[in-house]
């Protein structure tokens, strides 16, 4: 039973992460209708810039909650910088174009980026510093939640939680939600789109970020090509929960997590891509708009 139970919590942790990167798909999907390929490079950017300056804070010898706050602060900035300036270069210039322009773009600043970084970093694995503790409270649990799955599952948690606020709260929540129902008419009413558009690269750079923060101290190594596995897993999710849907993309990771450390526990860890592929297509299958996906009506 303890070792169900430490997959669970495994696979919680797994979607977890999952769906910080998910959202800023579906969120840029839902807004301009276009999968952001160059997302899993932001979160690889954002691992490699706390990497960055928590090794430049400990060097100094600032305290290890100094350091984890001003990682983290540093990382979603920068990652939300370079989502800002990918959306301004990549995308913004092809909003008119068909729709293969800016697919083919998008994969373009993907390479791009994953080539940046490993020229200005290096291509070897990095270790990464343990930025969460081991708590105390956590021993007698630790066999099958450790402290890092703990900060992770409450850290994704608290940030679905203000997420779901600003969009349902906040001003430019709402233009948000107007904008994804129709551009024409939101600009009519006088949204700023532009404005909202590049918002939401923003926080879904800054989600992204923080995912990677967390996996990297979690895993304890990085590089320059783990935002091209974690995108693809997070594009799965997001796909699978239905593209464009918030709530979706939280449960489609959740989803795709478990199912991977349960195939991974019970069967063999060469097999968890093939399993939640496999979840995908059944999915799919039944369900072609996703988990919580709404079917699109052509009007003729």
């Amino acid at each position: 039973m303890d070792y169900f139970i430490e997959l669970f919590f495994s696979g919680l942790t797994r979607g977890s992460i999952y769906a910080l990167i998910a959202l800023g798909y579906t969120m840029v999907y839902g807004i301009i209708g276009l999968i952001n390929f160059a997302h899993g490079e932001i979160y690889m950017i954002g691992a490699f810039t706390a990497f960055i300056v928590s090794s430049a804070l400990a060097i100094y010898g600032f305290p290890l909650l100094a350091i984890i706050v001003f990682s983290g602060v540093a990382a979603a900035i920068w990652s939300s910088a370079y989502g800002y300036t990918v959306e301004k270069i990549a995308y913004k210039p092809l909003r008119s174009a068909p729709r293969l322009a800016p697919l083919i773009s998008a994969i373009g600043a993907s390479i791009f980026l994953q080539n940046f970084v490993l020229l200005v970093q290096t291509s070897d694995f990095l270790p990464f510093p343990s930025l969460i503790p081991e708590f105390a409270f956590m021993e007698p649990v630790a066999h099958i939640l450790g402290s890092s799955d703990l900060v992770i599952l409450l850290t994704t948690t608290l940030v679905m939680l203000a997420l779901t606020w600003f969009i349902r709260r906040t001003r430019i929540g709402k233009a948000m939600r107007a904008t994804a129902q129709d551009k024409t008419m939101a600009s009519l009413i006088g949204i700023n789109v532009d404005q909202v558009i590049s918002t939401t690269f923003i926080v879904g750079s800054s989600l992204a970020a923080i995912g990677g923060v967390l996996i990297a101290s979690h895993i304890g190594q990085i590089n320059f090509a783990i935002g091209f596995l974690a995108g693809i897993k997070a594009f799965t999710a997001a796909v699978l929960g239905g593209i464009g849907s918030i709530p979706g993309a939280v449960l489609g990771s959740l989803v795709l997590g478990l199912t991977e450390s349960f195939a991974t526990g019970y069967v063999s860890s060469d097999y968890e891509d093939v399993f939640a592929f496999s979840l995908l297509v059944l999915i799919l299958i039944f369900k072609p708009a996703g988990l919580l996906g709404k079917a699109e009506i052509t009007k003729v």
